[in-house]
């Protein structure tokens, strides 16, 4: 079951004291990101965050799940609870490695 555009939106508001969130089409859902970082995802239409050290330290009992066959476990954390929400996604990005630069191409003279 595909996700729903008004269900993202949702979640993009609950999520926007963490910083400019922003989707992307991805495999049939929807990828998100915050200030450019990509850390979770909305696979039928359920949120989930990638898992990190910190994120696990502010919510150790927080449920898991896969959002899709053959991906890995993420963080199911409840979408109704605004502040908590904002504190992981600001968490786990900080957590997260800096996003790679691509080289430019040498010119050929």
């Amino acid at each position: 079951m595909a996700s729903s555009l008004s269900y993202v939106e949702f979640v993009m508001e609950q999520l926007s004291g963490a910083g400019t969130i922003t989707c992307r089409r991805m495999f049939g859902e929807y990828g998100l990101y915050c200030d450019g970082k990509y850390f979770a995802c909305v696979c039928d239409d359920r949120l989930l965050v990638k898992i990190t050290p910190a994120g696990e330290d502010l919510l150790p009992d927080c449920p898991r799940g896969i959002p899709y066959e053959g991906g890995g476990e993420m963080l199911l954390p409840d979408v109704e609870d605004r502040e908590l929400l904002t504190a992981l996604a600001r968490a786990t990005c900080a957590a997260l490695p800096e996003k790679k630069r691509r080289k430019k191409p040498m010119k050929k003279e």
